[in-house]
């Protein structure tokens, strides 16, 4: 027996099959894939912190280059000596406050009863203290993220800004 192909049925039932089959690929591509893309969301986060402080590979002025993943962590360890973030006007010790994501924490604001976490990074570098905290705003097309370091006397010691398009 032949399918008749020419029937909008079998067109239908087709893209139906096609859609259940791919989108079945994808997810699971998503899940096997999950482990290493959250490694590399973190390592990103630890690049940036580092760069807006001024840790990087940079050889010229107009380089930018990051600090390399095998070194990574054991600087970050280094360079960042506490982590916290400020919630109700406490500071909460956290050791992966640099997971927290001031997007959602926003989000999370526009309930009147939530706190918002407000993480900030102390840092050591050339002896001096260094302060990193995350920012956030509005872009021309999307938003834009990243990390500003301030010296105790507020003065900017380096930033690092990221854009979505």
């Amino acid at each position: 027996m032949a399918i008749n192909t020419e029937k909008n049925s079998y067109t239908v039932i087709f893209a139906v099959v096609m859609v259940v089959v791919v989108g079945l690929l994808l997810s699971g591509i998503s899940q096997v894939l999950k482990p290493n893309i959250d490694a590399n969301k973190r390592a990103e986060k630890q690049k940036n912190i580092l760069y807006a402080m001024g840790v990087n590979d940079n050889q010229g002025a107009n380089d930018v280059v990051f600090i390399s993943d095998d070194v990574l962590q054991e600087k970050f360890d280094t360079y960042i000596t506490e982590q916290f973030y400020i919630q109700g006007g406490e500071k909460v010790d956290d050791p992966e406050a640099y997971l927290i994501d001031i997007k959602k924490e926003k989000k999370k604001a526009e309930d009147p009863s939530y706190d918002q976490k407000l993480p900030l990074f102390k840092g050591t570098k050339d002896g001096k203290d260094v302060y990193v905290m995350p920012v956030r705003g509005k872009g021309l097309w999307d938003a834009i993220w990243g990390f500003v370091a301030v010296d105790e006397s507020m003065t900017i010691q380096g930033v690092f800004f990221d854009h979505k398009g």
